[in-house]
């Protein structure tokens, strides 16, 4: 059938929304295929006849999921001081912060009421993170040293030393028996848990390392650096597997993703990266932001990333194809980003001290 000026004016205001919502408009194309003859198909260039049914079922699955996209909540709290991490417990009910104040505090992920406080830093508490069972926590500092904590009653329970400038990251191994942290220092050190002592110490980086992590199944690290590249080692030979290069500024964070089978990193370059672990390939760079990228991480289901940015704005990614899904704006610099075990839940913290829920 032959379509209307009005629904061909229509229609063409519909693909124009193609970049932010193509998969959409793709499922709806494909279903109503019959409606649209060939001249307006050729007019508008909709060339139904490479849509794959398996590309489009797939997508039509992440439709369902994120049909409502993200929203601005509330403000959880305001917190006073500076936020340098937070994190979700396995749960989801709770989130963990360290802050500029020098302290830790787990606090209720619905009403940001503050349940636990772990005082004994002597600087600020650069990052924090709840061990694989959740019973404690571990977090670092600009004192040097790496404390953990019992979760129940804030105790303190270890002090790590041997870093010898302010300790950046920290990171639980999966089985929650050794912990990885890197520093000013240009080194990442291996600690054993239940020692409290340095078994390792890994050296490659040429310049301040800001991340660390392990991947899922605890036989290698990834790390990020100052010096514009990514590292990836060997947790039992502690040698450095391979180093992936194509940033131009400071690698900011560089994360696993849930299978452990890519990287995605940030950057002051202003690009997020995806690259595959076994050949050390870069699959994708991901353009949007106009500041440095300050976080990027996967979502649990590994179809989504979350990025934050000096540019005031938190952004979805479709790992698949590389686009940006949404944008969030923030009052202020978006410096760390968490999302909720479940996938429903972003959780940020911004440079006016303040933590938002988005959802």
């Amino acid at each position: 059938m032959n379509l209307t000026n009005k629904e061909a004016t229509a229609l063409s205001s519909l693909v124009n929304f193609v970049q932010t919502f193509q998969k959409t408009i793709f499922v709806f194309i494909l279903n109503h295929e019959h409606e649209f003859d060939k001249s307006v198909r050729k007019r508008y260039q909709i060339d139904t006849s490479k849509l794959d049914s398996r590309w489009i079922n797939y997508f039509d699955k992440i439709i369902f999921k994120y049909s409502k996209y993200f929203k601005f909540l509330k403000v959880l709290r305001n917190y006073g001081n500076w936020i340098t991490s937070i994190a979700f417990s396995a749960d989801g009910h709770k989130i963990l912060l360290s802050s500029a104040d020098k302290s830790v505090q787990i606090c209720n992920a619905v009403s940001g009421k503050q349940l636990q406080t772990f005082s004994g830093h002597y600087g600020w508490v650069n990052n924090a993170r709840f061990s694989p069972d959740g019973n404690t926590i571990i977090s670092c500092s600009t004192d040097e040293t790496i404390r953990i904590w019992d979760v129940k009653s804030g105790r303190e329970l270890m002090k790590f030393e041997g870093h010898n400038n302010s300790v950046l990251v920290v990171d639980f191994s999966p089985d929650g028996k050794t912990i990885a942290s890197c520093s000013s220092n240009k080194i990442i050190r291996l600690w054993d848990v239940a020692s409290a002592k340095g078994i390792q110490t890994l050296i490659g980086h040429s310049s301040i390392i800001r991340s660390v992590q392990y991947s899922s199944d605890g036989k290698m690290l990834v790390s990020a650096s100052n010096d514009n590249t990514i590292g990836l080692w060997c947790t039992t030979s502690c040698k450095r597997l391979k180093e992936l290069i194509g940033h131009s500024d400071i690698v900011v964070r560089a994360r696993f993703s849930p299978n452990s089978q890519f990287v995605v990193s940030c950057s002051a370059d202003k690009t997020i990266r995806i690259w595959d672990v076994e050949s050390g390939k870069e699959l994708k760079v991901l353009n949007g932001h106009s500041g440095p990228v300050n976080e990027a991480k996967y979502f649990s289901n590994s179809e989504t990333i979350v990025s934050c940015s000096d540019d005031r704005t938190i952004r979805l990614w479709n790992v698949k194809s590389g686009n940006e899904i949404q944008k969030l704006e923030d009052p202020d610099t978006v410096l760390a980003v968490d999302i909720s075990p479940d996938c429903s839940t972003i959780m940020s913290v911004s440079l006016d001290k303040t933590i938002r829920t988005w959802g």
